[in-house]
């Protein structure tokens, strides 16, 4: 039998037991419903362990102070608010919503007809039971010009369910140095100069070793440092990584990790990390270009150096044409954009990253330059707003996009 605990709170102005007459009758409704499951009221928050699945009835107005003062500094969350339609139960809910979004929890309010309480709880209860949290690298610090991309580590294990590892730069280093070149595999695999082909290879495998060691689900890597250490880029390194269903985003942009990660993760959808290269907000159009992406996404591609150093291995890839969604999360994990456009041209220029796209998108793309979320967004082929949009606000954040 699958336990549940029922905390209930109300308003010290409301009459009768612990438990209200409403109260009563729902969790009756739900316990004949989910005949796998028990439910157990506690009267003190504190009775709630970890690991528990717990629901927080919210039984009338006026519960919110109680909340804030009993609930709140006793209990970390995800919190589950159960309410109906009297005495004020859902307003009161609503507003301790409020409160948590903004205290950067985790939370939802469980309200509607009994069927949607009941899926809704037994989709809850097999994601808290079955789901540890998952391990993401930060390989070094953010690159220096992406000031606006630090991230609270526990604000991301409180809402994503992720743990964000530190792990030198000096370890990095090391372990791609330790590789020996010589002996490396797929060297031929690639048309392109085989000296270089080895450098970005050891970066590869010395990045494969820490994945291992540490445990990683993706990660994210300094990745201009590597230049100079192993004269080349991590660019190869990253798209054979993220081809292969580990998201690894560059220049230590967590965000960005976090954002691929959650679509790879949720709908086992690769993502394109880019920058903004030109817009033109007459036309909705933009173009994109970075110099690393999943080569499964690519219809084809040739290697070139990396732009910016001109060195090492970038890819030059060729994407399809046709539907896509345009998407960052931000660094505080409280807003999202989400747009769809159309990817209408593949463009090479030599004065930008590698591979190159220009996009039309349908809803205005002022946001780039009045309120973007920062530089880099995340590219997916097809149009997902709608189930991107559900996902993100399930999870408490805002959809800064029209």
């Amino acid at each position: 039998m699958k336990e549940i605990k029922i905390y209930p709170i109300k308003s010290i102005l409301s009459h009768g037991g612990m438990i209200s007459k409403d109260s009563e009758s729902l969790l009756n409704d739900l316990s004949s419903a989910l005949k796998d499951y028990s439910f157990k009221v506690i009267s003190s928050i504190k009775e709630a362990r970890k690991g528990d699945f717990l629901l927080i009835l919210i039984q009338s107005g006026g519960s919110e102070g109680i909340f804030k003062s009993e609930v709140f500094p006793n209990y970390e969350g995800p919190y589950y608010l159960l309410t109906y339609g009297s005495s004020n139960s859902l307003a009161a809910s609503l507003e301790i919503l409020t409160f948590l979004h903004q205290n950067g929890k985790r939370a939802e309010v469980l309200h509607g007809d009994n069927l949607y309480i009941q899926n809704r709880i037994e989709a809850l209860y097999n994601e808290k039971k079955n789901e540890k949290p998952y391990r993401l690298g930060v390989f070094g610090e953010p690159s220096d010009w992406l000031i606006s991309s630090y991230v609270d580590y526990k604000k991301a294990k409180d809402i994503l369910n992720v743990d964000l590892i530190d792990i030198k730069e000096s370890e990095v280093i090391e372990n791609i140095l330790s590789i020996d070149m010589d002996s490396l595999e797929g060297v031929d695999e690639f048309d392109y100069s085989k000296e270089e082909i080895r450098k970005a290879l050891r970066i590869y495998e010395g990045l494969k070793k820490l994945v291992a060691k540490y445990e990683l689900d993706a990660f994210t890597i300094r990745c201009f440092d590597i230049l100079s250490a192993a004269h080349s880029s991590a660019c190869l390194a990253l798209a054979l990584f993220n081809k292969d269903g580990i998201v690894a985003s560059c220049e230590g942009d967590v965000p960005s990790l976090l954002t691929a990660f959650l679509m790879q993760k949720r709908f086992a959808w690769h993502c394109f990390q880019a920058n903004p290269q030109w817009i033109d907000p007459v036309h909705d159009d933009i173009h994109f270009a970075h110099c690393t992406l999943p080569l499964d996404m690519a219809t084809s591609y040739c290697l070139d150096t990396h732009f910016e150093s001109g060195i090492g291995v970038g890819i030059h890839g060729e994407l399809p044409k046709g539907p896509v969604t345009v998407l960052k999360i931000n660094a505080e994990i409280n807003e999202f954009y989400c747009e769809e456009g159309e990817l209408v041209e593949n463009e090479y220029r030599k004065d930008r990253c590698r591979t190159q796209i220009k996009l039309h998108m349908h809803a205005p793309v002022t946001y780039f330059l009045s309120s973007s979320l920062g530089n880099h967004h995340q590219i997916l082929f097809g149009h997902h707003k709608k189930e991107i949009k559900e996902y993100l606000l399930s999870l408490g954040l805002r959809n800064v996009a029209a």
